[in-house]
């Protein structure tokens, strides 16, 4: 197996998320291993790879949802997985996360749906949570549609109120899950652009799983690979770089995919 290429944590800023050598798996069946790679504070990071190599196993485990088999998760130094129940639901309300379908609730309004997490986890009076939940919305260019239902508007538009339910509580760290599946190609270009629009004006450090080039290239601070074949990261490091430079033939070729038939074609 060849080693990652990169440097984990490169760069000025700390590391918001370091995960030491962790191993993942369902039962019996292993999906990752011997991961190890830094997420720096305010950077977007983009989990990277293709079909079925365990990419959002990996985000279930950074977000406190599966336990690895092996290795640590530090949020903000602390290692998610050896503290008590407690305290990681604590860490964990830390997190926002935007589901590949919005995962929006079709028989409440947007404001009903972004108050959600605010109904269970503070003790807002109801106009607060509706004051927050307008805010939320204009953020994501929704002002207005509080009202509106998820049938009522556009896919891109519910993924951005996914997106607005995710930062209810003031997140530290944004989880995306593929945030331009399913969307047309002026829908998850705006939906990149809010993304980095977002991290410029909160300061909210970003991870972002996805397999899209054209928004990889787009939103990416820095990257892991991870590898269906041998279970784990081939590399780490900004995508641009890694297409240019990476010694490793299976991430050249991800992130050059298409290239080939647009030069036939050509």
């Amino acid at each position: 197996m060849s080693a990652p290429d990169g440097n984990a944590g490169t760069g000025s800023a700390p590391a918001h998320i370091r995960v030491e050598g962790i191993t993942l798996g369902y039962g019996e069946t292993l999906v990752q291993q011997d991961l190890t790679f830094d997420i720096r504070r305010g950077d977007v990071f983009v989990i990277m790879g293709g079909s079925g190599c365990g990419k959002s196993t990996v985000m279930r485990c950074l977000t406190g949802l599966l336990a690895p088999w092996s290795g640590r998760v530090l949020l903000g130094g602390e290692s998610l997985w050896e503290l008590p129940a407690a305290r990681r639901s604590a860490l964990m309300r830390r997190n926002g996360v935007m589901y590949q379908s919005g995962a929006l609730w079709s028989s409440m309004t947007l404001e009903e749906n972004i108050c959600l997490p605010l109904e269970q986890y503070t003790k807002l009076a109801p106009e607060q949570m509706r004051a927050i939940a307008e805010y939320k919305l204009a953020l994501v260019g929704l002002a207005g549609f509080g009202d509106h239902y998820p049938s009522e508007i556009s896919g891109g538009m519910r993924k951005r109120v996914g997106v607005a339910r995710a930062m209810a509580l003031d997140p530290e760290v944004l989880f995306f899950d593929e945030p331009s599946a399913g969307l047309d190609p002026l829908s998850a270009r705006r939906l990149d652009e809010l993304i980095l629009e977002l991290r410029e004006s909160l300061g909210t450090t970003m991870v972002v799983i996805s397999h899209e080039l054209d928004s990889i290239f787009t939103i990416a601070d820095d990257a892991v690979f991870l590898d269906a074949e041998t279970k784990t990261m081939l590399a780490t490091g900004n995508p641009h770089e890694l297409r240019d430079h990476s010694p490793v033939a299976q991430v050249r070729a991800f992130l050059t995919r298409g290239e080939a038939d647009q030069d036939a074609a050509a």
